[in-house]
């Protein structure tokens, strides 16, 4: 199970999405705030999922096509969340509300990479699956 790359692909996108929110902030306000993804209950639904998806996906290891679906239903809903983050720092007007965006709204695209990763391995090993089933 973990001796495979992409497990530790959907690992790290996994710690990605579900401890790394809670260290880095999404954006501070004017007043020096610092606001967190706990602020949204879109927000928080998003990142949980997408933890969850990504760990049963990594107990899912015997079942690779089942994992690449997946992964990509992860992808779609860090889409989402990257989409939500993007819209909300596009619609304010200048500096209304917020003065500096953190860290913490680039992590579904890093979570995005990650899956994306896990995908290609886990095409190369259902090819090379299929490849010893034509030889036998």
């Amino acid at each position: 199970m973990f001796q495979r790359i992409q497990t530790v692909y959907m690992l790290i996108s996994a710690i990605v999405t579900g401890g790394l929110p809670f260290v880095f902030p999404l954006w501070t306000d004017n007043q020096k705030n610092e606001v967190f993804f706990t602020s949204s209950i879109i927000y928080i639904s998003l990142f949980v999922l997408s933890t969850v998806l990504a760990i049963y996906s990594i107990i899912n290891f015997k079942k690779r096509q089942h994992q690449f679906v997946l992964n990509r239903l992860n992808m779609i809903f860090n889409f989402i969340l990257l989409g939500f983050f993007v819209y909300w720092s596009l619609n304010l007007s200048g500096e209304a509300l917020v003065s500096e965006k953190g860290i913490g709204m680039f992590l579904p695209a890093i979570s995005i990479v990650l899956l994306v990763l896990a995908n290609k391995a886990i095409k190369k090993d259902e090819d090379l699956v299929k490849s010893v089933d034509r030889l036998r």
